[in-house]
Formats: structure tokens, C-alpha cells, sequence
């Protein structure tokens, strides 16, 4: 940072220096221009013969001068010819000669001199006007070679590397600021005792790898691990993302690419970060007209650097993509990025661990639990929990509170999951309809035994959405058996069916629902090898293209006879889940109905509310008689 300072700081007193020097030149040429020094030799103006004989006439002329054919002379009063002031003028003598002008001369009292006309006044004058032609073709040279210069200087500016440079004691992030990860951190760990005693690997002869590629969906983590890896290292860290490679002329990237590892050499041991390295790291040959040039150029010449490190090189690439899929094979071989290291979203431990680093600088009440806030974030990334906690803050803040409560906290958590509250948007009986839609979503999410619990249910809109079922899992989950998925299909098309039971109509709030449930059907039945129909096969329906990170195909894999099965099976899961739910909910009016009075009161239900208003009509957990639940339902 202090060198680009410097830079920038000494290209600005050179540009300052030109202009100074280019004005003082132009200044120069235009005080001679008008001295004299260019014109006649004498600084007269030239006037008319007849002029002359009226101001002698006028007794207006004091002095003149006979050189050759040629009169100079001065005036007593300044003469006003075309705008201007004339006091020493000349002027040319007539063909003829003029016997009057010797006795008017004696007769005004005018003093006379005479010289005998110079030969070489062609010359002279040619000598000035050459002598004026070269000092404006010397100002062009001079000026070109500056702006040259500078445009050399420019052009070496922008192909130098765009990287941002932290020395050690600019790296105050360590793995202590980051939660979680404890995977993550052994990998790197091996990075940080290799960047400061090499000698420990390379006494056995092992290399520690020369590029660790992170891996991780937005807001995981990754640039922040990538900063505590320099941090713990304590060494320089030369930061560039993969877009400030790419520039509209062919070779920028890569004299980039070079710039960036030549300094990064230079200050070994050091680690160089690129972010988003997807945007240089692509798939070569892909896209339109065969590929981008000036993209592929870049990535050729970080494959070259990559591949140019010699064994006493102590410089390790970090990079970091959301997009493992598009980048070329090229770039993870072994010998380059040969150690990816996985950045998931935060488990249940490692989400409070992020609450509480975030927490640290902000008064929370007595009322704000941190770890129901855990439970409740399942599948969110530490950025988004930041976020929230932010976002509470700023509420607090707004109401004029000395601290954060819960109230805040959960505003905010519905603000980032959902969206901005947008009160007085439904009329009366839009609200009716939500209601029902969202009471079958919340009834139906009671009383499946594999279900989510039910957290809130409101009906007031926020963002995209007219009202909203919160269901909490109770633990984070990696796998999902058949019938929770079933349970997840019923809950889906629950509000419609609320729709259709007690309304007698159906409404177009409910098309998410249908393509999220439509998309996890046809994912259980072609992906995960849940239907007998179809048996256990793996049939990618997806459109297939290489750029977007899948496999080049010919044509399809499947037969035409497979896919309409497919669709079948999709309509069946689709048609029993919407019977079960029609079933459960007409079972369940009375506390349906309910529940739609209390929504249309109160706007948002909590889980202890609906929990008890389900107790009061015996509403309890259905059984389950193989893919479908039994429609008789059985208190707790």
C-alpha cells in the first residue's frame, strides 16, 4: 500500500512538472511572438501610405524614418486603426514619387533620418520565421516525449497487478476469529508450520502443496479463513480477486498474473489469495466462437507460474470458488491446486460459536438466547448470521434501546430469511384466504410424524411472500429418509387443499409451493431411487452443457418410455400427498378454523400457542400405513 502510494504520489509531481514546463515554453514563444523578435524587426504596425499623408497632414507624426522604399516613424497621439491603438507604425512608398512629402516634412517640424536599404532584409525576415517554425516544432517534440512517456508509464500501470499487499502486522485476523471449521484448520494448520519452519517438512522430503483451493457456498467463510492462514503464518499476504485479471485487451491478465507472482517471490514466504478464481479458471474452450482469449491467456499463464515454482519456493496459493465444478481440469491436477479443502455451512456448535464472535461488541438483554437463535438458523452461512445480529442492532438502534432484546433478534431473522415486513398490503379477504392457506401448511406440519416442528405462522407479508410457516428442525440433517420426505410433500400442497376444503376455490398464492414440491418429487424419483416404478437409477433429466459445470452428452440417457414413467410417478407422488392432506385437514376443521380466527386477530401465531389450541381439539400425531398415514387421528 505505502509503494502504490508513493507511485502515485511521484507520477503526480511529473505531471505537474510537464504542465509547468509546456506553459513556460508557450509563454516564451508568445512574449518573442509579440517583442518583435518575429515580426518586421521594429515593432511597427504597417498602414496605408494615404493614412500616413493624413496624419502628417494632421501635424499627428513626430519622427519618422527612410529605409530604402520603407517609412517607420512614430505619432504624437495613438492612431485607432481596426481596433487598436497604432503609436509606431510603417509603411511603404508609392511607385511614384511624391514631391510634396520633403516640403510637408520641413514645414510639421518633423524630424527625419535615413538609412540606405538592407540587402538582407529577406533573409532576416526568412532567418525569424524559420527561427519561430523550429521553436514550435521543438515545443511538438518536447511534448510528445512527455506524453509518451507518461503513456509508457500508464500502460506499465495498468498491466501491473491490481493485488492489495497485508504485511503481518496488517494480518491481525487469526483462527481464533473464525468459529468453527475444525477440518478447514487442520488442513491449513500444515500451510502455517510450513510457512514458518519449511525446514520441519523438507528434512523427510515432503512438499507441502503448492495451491489449496477452498471450497464453500457465499458466506461460508472462505476470504476470512484465507486472511487468518496469513494471520496465524504472520507473513504477507497479496490479495487479488479473479475479475481484476480480465481486462478488454488481449495480455493484461496475464502480465497481471506475472506481476503479481514476481512480488509475491520477492517477499517470500509469503501466500498469494485469489478470490473467485472461477473467473479466470474456467473450462478452456467453452462458450461461443470457441472461448475467451484473453481469459484463457490468463489462466494458461497462472498454470505456467503455478507450475514454475522451484522446491525452495516458500510461496503457497490459496483460492477460494463457490463453482468447483466449472474449472478446468488443468488447475487441480496434482502439482497445482492438489488439496481442496471443503467449507460447509455451519453445524448447530459451530453457529453459536459465529453468534457469540459477532455478539461480543454488542449489548445484548437478558431475554436474547443465542442458542435458540442456532436451532433456529439451520443451513444459514456465517455471513448471513452476521448479518442478522447487524440487522438487530439497526432495529434496536431505530427504537432509541440501550440494548438488543429478542424482539429485535427476531425481526431481523425474519427481515433476512423471508424479507421486509410490508403491512396494509392484503385486503380483508385476501387475509382470509392466507389465513387458510398457511393454518393447512401449519396443521398438517402438527400432526406428520416425520414433520419439522412448527416454530410461527403469520399471515403478515414480507418480501415475495403473502404469509409464511416457520417449521424448526430440531437438529441439523445430512440425510433424509423416504417417509420424511413424503411428510415434507404433504406439507407442501397442505394450503392448497386448506384452499379448495374451506374456501370451495383456489387462489395462485400457492405456485411456489407447487414447483418446490414438483422439484423434490421428480428429485426422489429420478435422483435418489425412490419409486418401484422406476427402480434404482440415476436419470438426469437437466439440460447438459460444459460451461455450466456438467458433462457433455449427445443426447438424452433415458428413453421416451423412461420419461413419461417419470412423470407418472411424479404425479402420483404428487396426487396421494395432496388425498392424505385433503383427508387430515377435513378431519380437522373445527381446529382449522380456529386457528384462521386467531390469524386473522392476531396475524402470527407462536409454536406454544398452536400447540395449545391443537391440544383443545385432540389433535394429535398420525400413524403412518406405508407410504401413506392413517386419516384417523389420535390424541397424544
Amino acid at each position: 500500500m505505502a509503494e502504490e502510494n508513493q507511485n502515485n504520489g511521484a507520477a503526480m509531481k511529473r505531471r505537474v512538472l510537464n504542465t509547468i514546463v509546456v506553459v513556460i515554453l508557450i509563454l516564451l514563444v508568445f512574449s518573442l511572438w509579440s517583442g518583435g523578435l518575429f515580426n518586421n524587426g521594429s515593432g511597427a504596425t504597417d498602414i496605408p501610405y494615404s493614412e500616413f499623408r493624413s496624419q502628417l497632414a494632421n501635424s499627428n507624426v513626430r519622427v519618422i524614418h527612410f529605409q530604402g522604399s520603407q517609412i517607420v516613424g512614430e505619432l504624437v497621439s495613438p492612431l485607432q486603426l481596426d481596433g487598436q491603438q497604432v503609436t509606431r507604425f510603417s509603411t511603404m512608398m508609392p511607385p511614384y514619387e511624391d514631391e510634396s512629402l520633403a516640403a510637408e516634412l520641413k514645414a510639421q517640424n518633423v524630424q527625419v533620418s535615413s538609412s540606405p536599404p538592407s540587402d538582407d532584409g529577406w533573409l532576416g525576415a526568412l532567418l525569424m520565421n524559420l527561427l519561430f517554425i523550429g521553436a514550435l516544432v521543438a515545443i511538438w517534440i518536447f511534448m510528445m516525449r512527455r506524453f509518451s512517456g507518461q503513456a509508457q508509464s500508464q500502460l506499465s500501470n495498468f498491466t501491473k497487478g491490481h493485488h492489495r499487499l497485508y504485511r503481518k502486522e496488517d494480518s491481525s485476523v487469526t483462527f481464533a476469529d473464525v468459529a468453527g471449521m475444525p477440518s478447514a484448520k487442520a488442513d491449513l494448520t500444515e500451510v502455517v508450520e510450513f510457512l514458518r519452519n519449511p525446514e520441519k517438512f523438507k528434512r523427510l522430503g515432503g512438499q507441502i502443496p503448492k495451491g489449496v483451493l477452498l471450497v464453500g457456498p457465499p458466506g461460508t467463510g472462505k476470504t476470512l479463513l484465507a486472511r487468518a492462514t496469513a494471520g496465524e503464518a504472520e507473513v504477507p499476504f497479496f490479495n487479488m480477486s479473479g475479475s481484476e485479471f480480465i481486462e478488454m485487451l488481449v495480455g493484461v491478465g496475464a502480465a497481471r498474473v506475472r506481476s503479481l507472482f514476481k512480488d509475491a517471490k520477492r517477499s517470500e514466504p509469503s501466500i498469494i489469495f485469489i478470490d473467485e478464481i472461477d473467473s479466470i479458471g474456467r473450462v478452456r474452450g467453452t462458450g461461443l466462437g470457441g472461448g475467451h482469449d484473453e481469459r484463457e491467456q490468463t489462466l494458461n499463464q497462472l498454470l505456467s507460474e503455478m507450475d514454475g515454482f522451484e522446491p525452495h519456493d516458500e510461496v503457497i496459493v490459496l483460492a477460494a470458488t463457490n463453482r468447483p465444478d466449472v474449472l478446468d481440469p488443468a488447475l487441480l491436477r496434482p502439482g497445482r491446486f492438489d488439496r481442496k479443502v471443503l467449507i460447509d455451512s455451519p453445524q448447530l456448535d459451530e453457529r453459536l460459536a459465529i453468534l457469540k464472535i459477532h455478539a461480543r461488541d454488542k449489548p445484548l438483554a437478558d431475554d436474547v438466547d443465542l442458542d435458540d437463535l442456532a436451532r433456529s438458523t439451520a443451513g444459514l452461512s456465517g455471513a448471513d448470521l452476521e448479518n442478522i445480529l447487524n440487522e438487530s442492532a439497526l432495529l434496536a438502534g431505530r427504537r432509541d434501546a440501550d440494548e438488543i432484546g429478542a424482539q429485535d433478534i427476531r425481526e431481523a431473522t425474519d427481515k433476512i430469511l423471508i424479507g421486509s415486513e410490508r403491512p396494509n398490503l392484503l385486503h380483508e379477504d385476501e387475509k382470509r384466504l392466507v389465513a387458510f392457506h398457511e393454518a393447512g401448511h401449519a396443521l398438517m406440519a402438527y400432526v406428520l410424524p416425520s414433520s419439522d416442528p412448527i416454530h410461527k405462522v403469520t399471515i403478515i407479508p414480507r418480501g415475495m411472500a403473502l404469509g409464511h410457516t416457520r417449521q424448526l428442525p430440531e437438529r441439523d440433517r445430512h440425510l433424509h429418509y423416504r417417509g420424511e420426505l413424503l411428510d415434507r410433500l404433504r406439507v407442501l400442497l397442505a394450503g392448497r387443499a386448506a384452499e379448495r376444503i374451506f374456501l370451495e376455490d383456489i387462489s395462485s398464492g400457492g405456485q411456489n409451493d407447487f414447483k418446490v414440491a414438483t422439484d423434490l418429487a421428480r428429485k426422489m424419483v429420478c435422483l435418489m431411487g425412490m419409486s418401484e416404478a422406476i427402480g434404482p437409477q440415476y436419470i438426469d433429466t437437466a439440460e447438459e452443457h460444459p460451461f455450466l459445470g456438467r458433462s457433455m452428452a449427445m443426447g438424452r440417457c433415458h428413453s421416451e418410455r423412461t420419461a413419461e414413467r417419470v412423470d407418472t410417478e411424479v404425479r402420483r407422488l404428487l396426487d396421494e400427498a395432496c388425498d392424505d392432506a385433503n383427508q387430515i385437514l377435513t378431519k380437522n376443521e373445527a381446529a382449522v378454523r380456529e386457528m384462521v380466527d386467531a390469524l386473522l386477530e392476531r396475524e402470527t401465531l407462536e409454536a406454544d400457542e398452536i400447540k395449545e389450541m391443537m391440544g383443545r381439539h385432540g389433535v394429535g400425531k398420525v400413524t403412518r400405513d406405508g407410504d401413506r398415514v392413517q386419516t384417523v387421528v389420535k390424541k397424544d
